[in-house]
């Protein structure tokens, strides 16, 4: 669908017109970063690196670490693309070194070729010098070594032009044919340009129509959907945190608009027939986090971080209750901002020796279970008493989830550790 673009310079989001005047500087990236992360994958290009005139590495390392990132501008190197995959990034992009050595090198389906076209030829060193060679035919050679490309049309970069259909859809069969998918850029002047690009197959990526506020990204998601009922509306799923469904509700233009405008779970009441914001007279409100479209394009997906139940009969999904280590880590985390008196947990965060002590013991236990039923017991006390040692530090179970997932981005392996090469030796 849409991928919303950060590019830096000095430290500071601008968007440029034709790659080099400055047309806006839209300041911090990070509150255009935490606005941008509802749409999903944020395209984040450090303008300076790709100039050779410094670099954005600090900023975008914590970018990468708090929102779903594609990393470009200035990755020249195996090495460079490695790190900013280890560090995080969904996904790195690479130009002028998107060469079949440095590509082979790299994990296919988190790498995309950038290439800049202009009238259909490739150009490089700052869109100034032509190559001779065709965009398509550059794809065709690179091809099997990414699981991406992001082929900007240079001559309508920043000028709100509009995509030209044949022209995008050329390029996005050329990507199809190798399993690659396609981000175009430049031109994307409103929403109807996103539908168009999504339904060919491709991804745009957008910037100066989103900093010029011509496009709103509620429209650009409303743009590609489609419904089956007589009414419009489109069927919503509602998420915690951890993908737990907790019901479901329905949406349309006005209340995606509004959602995105407030960060707030907002839905279409069909009994209503008008905006229903939940929460607002329950207290049981929603922070909206991100907002996915289905394979169809027919159904949204809302990931929201839920205070008190959601349904109305006060439960927290309309499926009854959750369990598991979601209910727990919820449970725990009442129990330290309103302390019941006596209690194991309170006593363990007033004692952090014991804390510390009941930790060790029960990892020793873990590790030596000898038994699926011992196993599972013993990981069950270790987790709890983890959980408590790092919700009353201040860090939640979706914090914890999160460090998970960047670790399982990391492409190298780490050094092995001292522990380690004790035990094997």
């Amino acid at each position: 669908m849409i991928v919303p673009s950060i590019d830096l310079m000095n430290g500071r989001a601008v968007q440029l017109v034709g790659g080099e005047r400055l047309e806006i500087d839209a300041g911090d990236p990070f509150p255009i970063a935490e606005r941008f992360s509802v749409a999903g994958e944020i395209a984040v290009i450090d303008l300076d690196a790709a100039m050779g005139k410094g670099d954005n590495s600090a900023i975008i390392e914590d970018l990468v670490r708090r929102y779903r990132c594609r990393v470009g501008g200035g990755i020249r190197s195996v090495d460079a693309a490695m790190r900013w995959l280890d560090a995080g990034a969904e996904k790195v992009i690479l130009g002028t070194a998107a060469t079949p050595e440095i590509l082979g090198a790299l994990p296919r389906e988190r790498t995309i070729a950038a290439l800049d076209a202009r009238e259909g030829e490739v150009v490089v060193e700052g869109w100034k010098t032509r190559t001779g060679r065709g965009v398509l035919e550059r794809i065709e050679e690179l091809r099997p070594l990414v699981g991406g490309f992001l082929v900007t049309l240079v001559e309508n970069e920043g000028r709100l032009t509009g995509l030209d259909e044949p022209r995008v859809r050329e390029i996005a069969e050329a990507c199809e044919r190798g399993g690659a998918k396609l981000t175009i850029a430049g031109g994307v002047r409103d929403a109807s340009d996103v539908a168009l690009a999504d339904r060919i197959g491709a991804d745009a990526q957008v910037g100066m129509a989103i900093y010029s506020g011509r496009l709103e990204l509620a429209d650009a998601i409303g743009a590609c959907l489609r419904s089956d009922r007589a009414d419009g509306l489109w069927p919503t799923v509602v998420c915690d945190e951890r993908g737990v469904c907790l019901g479901l509700v329905y949406s349309n233009a006005e209340s995606l608009r509004e959602a995105f405008r407030t960060r707030r779970g907002v839905y279409w009441s069909r009994s209503r027939n008008s905006l229903w914001r939940k929460g607002e007279s329950s207290g049981a409100v929603q922070e909206l986090l991100r907002v996915d479209a289905d394979c169809d394009r027919d159904a949204l997906r809302f990931t929201v971080r839920q205070q008190a139940g959601f349904c109305h009969t006060g439960s927290r999904g309309c499926f009854g209750e959750d369990a598991g280590i979601g209910r727990l880590a919820r449970r725990l985390a009442a129990r330290i901002d309103r302390p019941e008196p006596g209690s194991y947990t309170q006593k363990l965060i007033q004692r952090p020796e014991l804390l510390k002590a009941k930790l060790l013991e029960e990892a020793e236990e873990l590790g030596e279970a000898d038994s699926p039923e011992h196993a599972a017991a013993e990981a069950a006390d270790l987790i709890y008493f983890a959980l408590v040692k790092a919700i009353a530090s201040g860090a939640s179970l979706e914090s914890i989830e999160r460090e998970l997932d960047l670790r399982e981005k990391r492409v190298r392996r780490r050094s092995q550790t001292a522990g380690e090469k004790s035990a094997r030796e």
